[in-house]
């Protein structure tokens, strides 16, 4: 495995995530302050992912043609411009436009996912891939931290500056140590866009990339519908990561405006539940899924995400670091459980000749569900605030069910699809 490029690239992946956990616990509550209401506040959450749906596919399609090393510095320069623009952001549009630059920007996983494949051996990939896993958790414990902290002291503008300097320090450092990996590239003259003989389809198949992408989801839904576990389990992908974007983006603004959180607490809150995630995917996983078994642990962690779900507006307004601790630590471990083992039965279930294809498309399932997800806790607190932790706990309650439902298909991968 070539060490170098690969630890830049992650720190690349981790300066850019704790970039993004640095806004991303104040942008509900900043939103409010500027007028929006919770209809807007949705689109101000969901708008990052959106853009990354959109845009994910084509960076990885740019990299194939261009080069994995132009595409990330692009992209981290948009990233780095996107939180510059948030600093100056004291409108709903410049919001709403700072957010989808980002979203723009980051979508660069494709990317430097592909950058691994080039630059890893197959006995290295799964642990480089996990790496980049290790990078989210590590992200999400810092960014929050750190923005609660600055937003509580120093104001917005200097959370934007942070952001906006540290992911050009990560552009910086991608200038002068982050070799080309992909040797197969053009350089990077984009002649590939000029109408030349032999490279039109090329070109067509850049601004194709999203209706190409809409026939492979077709196609996927319709392999993953032969299979009856698979389809259960795509579906408890979709509403778990829906009922939780629900409730985070409710939380934020419930900690606030009814617990009377700073935004420092609020960064503490998050890391909480971060470092319990980190327990428990970096070191416990493996060890539980040998003991209990995927179908245990998958039911085990829909009922805690329940508990950590439903119970949270219920909670005396006093206890934001003692019940409020509790409940999150169900959440926490509940949902720790949930992402990695639907991800794994997901794969253990799949059709062995198409496991890229429905791996895919989970993926494009759990986007779509992070878009949604925003736009329906934001509406459903502002009809009441125990509304989106109502629904989240419902439609929790449904994959529970669900996942009891599995418990008769022996987990094996089928030779082929119907």
């Amino acid at each position: 495995m070539k060490r170098s490029p690969l630890i830049i690239l992650l720190l690349t992946v981790l300066l850019d995530l704790i970039g993004f956990g640095i806004v991303l616990p104040l942008l509900p509550t900043y939103a409010k302050d500027l007028g929006a209401n919770p209809f807007m506040i949705g689109l101000i959450a969901a708008i990052f992912s959106i853009m990354q749906f959109i845009f994910s596919p084509v960076w990885g399609r740019f990299s194939d043609l261009i080069g994995r090393r132009p595409v990330m510095l692009c992209s981290i320069f948009i990233t780095s411009l996107s939180y510059l623009v948030f600093s100056q952001a004291s409108t709903i549009p410049l919001l709403i436009f700072a957010r989808g630059l980002s979203g723009i920007g980051s979508a660069n996983i494709a990317a430097a996912q592909a950058y691994i494949t080039d630059v890893t051996d197959s006995k290295n990939r799964s642990g480089a891939m996990g790496m980049i896993g290790a990078a989210f958790g590590v992200g999400f414990i810092i960014g929050p931290l750190i923005g609660g902290i600055l937003k509580h002291y120093y104001g917005i503008q200097t959370v934007g500056y942070v952001a906006s300097a540290l992911i050009f320090l990560d552009f910086i450092l991608a200038v002068f140590l982050l070799p080309e990996s992909n040797k197969s590239a053009r350089k990077m003259d984009f002649g590939f866009l000029k109408r030349q003989p032999g490279q039109n389809e090329t070109r067509q198949s850049i601004f194709q990339v999203l209706p190409e992408k809409i026939r492979e989801y077709g196609e996927g839904l319709r392999t993953v519908f032969s299979s009856r576990p698979l389809a259960l389990l795509m579906i408890v992908n979709f509403i778990y990561t829906f009922a939780i974007v629900n409730m985070q983006v409710a939380s934020i603004l419930l900690w606030k405006e009814y617990f009377s959180a700073s935004e420092e607490q609020t960064g503490y809150l998050f890391a909480y539940v971060g470092i319990w995630s980190a327990i428990v995917q970096g070191g416990m996983i493996s060890k539980l899924i040998k003991k209990f078994g995927e179908h245990n642990l998958l039911l085990w962690g829909l009922i805690f995400t329940f508990i950590g779900v439903f119970f949270i507006p219920y909670a005396p307004k006093d206890s934001l670091f003692t019940i409020i601790l509790l409940i999150l630590f169900f959440f926490a471990i509940g949902t720790s459980l949930v992402a990695p083992i639907n991800l794994s039965m997901i794969s253990l279930y799949s059709y062995k000749e198409k496991q890229g294809q429905i791996m895919g498309l989970s993926q494009s399932v759990n986007s779509f569900a992070r878009i949604l997800g925003p736009f329906s806790g934001s509406i459903l607190y502002g009809m009441d605030f125990h509304a989106p932790y109502i629904a989240a706990g419902l439609i929790t309650i449904l994959g529970t069910l669900i996942a009891i439902a599995l418990f008769k298909y022996k987990i094996e991968a089928l030779d082929t699809a119907a």
